[in-house]
């Protein structure tokens, strides 16, 4: 679990100019009461809004796609209970967080292969990490598995796909990420800089 940055220091650092993505033209509708903390290791995502673009058989995509390597940390995006640890064809293997208010997070495509394979055949002890199972309390920035390809998205590059949901229906996240995408770059650097912790790579 990562400490939080200095907020002070995360004002003064967004003060001073720092850019980050593009702002997304379909804003979300609602924000949850509670902050999203990044639900993945920040430097080594990369993410654009893709809430609501079509998809294979006249889906439209209900979330962000956080592009990242295989096995990079994926975490709880806030405080709550998994309800969901399971695999299907189209989600391959995926966690879902219930929290407070009527509100959930999905983490979709987690990791289901060996190291340096592609087999589909990987322990779930690749997949989530441990002690991470239907009824368990997770807080904010526990690490809750790993990025990979599963289900379909085996043919992509290996990301998480986030979702966020209030009752039901799904919220577009990307301001909501880009938010927390910035104060977790800036936690990774301070980290490093003030004590000696660097990230892999």
């Amino acid at each position: 679990m990562h400490s939080r940055v200095p907020s002070a220091l995360f004002a003064l650092v967004l003060a001073g100019g720092v850019f980050l993505h593009p702002t997304s033209a379909r804003a979300h509708t609602e924000s949850p009461p509670f902050e999203i903390f990044f639900p993945q290791e920040a430097s080594a995502t990369r993410f654009t809004s893709s809430f609501g673009d079509y998809r294979s058989g006249g889906r439209r995509h209900h979330g962000n796609d956080l592009l990242a390597s295989r096995m990079t940390e994926v975490y709880a995006a806030a405080d709550g209970v998994v309800r969901y640890v399971g695999v299907n064809r189209l989600s391959g293997r995926n966690v879902k967080i219930d929290h407070i208010g009527g509100w959930s997070s999905y983490y979709v495509h987690l990791n289901n292969d060996n190291p340096d394979t592609d087999d589909g055949d990987a322990p779930w002890s690749l997949t989530v990490a441990p002690g991470v199972e239907e009824g368990m309390r997770v807080e904010a920035g526990q690490l809750i598995g790993w990025v990979g390809d599963s289900g379909n998205a085996e043919t992509t590059t290996p990301h998480t796909h986030f979702e966020l949901r209030h009752d039901g229906s799904a919220i577009d996240p990307y301001e909501i990420l880009n938010e927390s995408y910035g104060k977790a770059l800036l936690e990774e650097e301070w980290l490093e800089t003030r004590l000696g912790h660097h990230w892999p790579s």
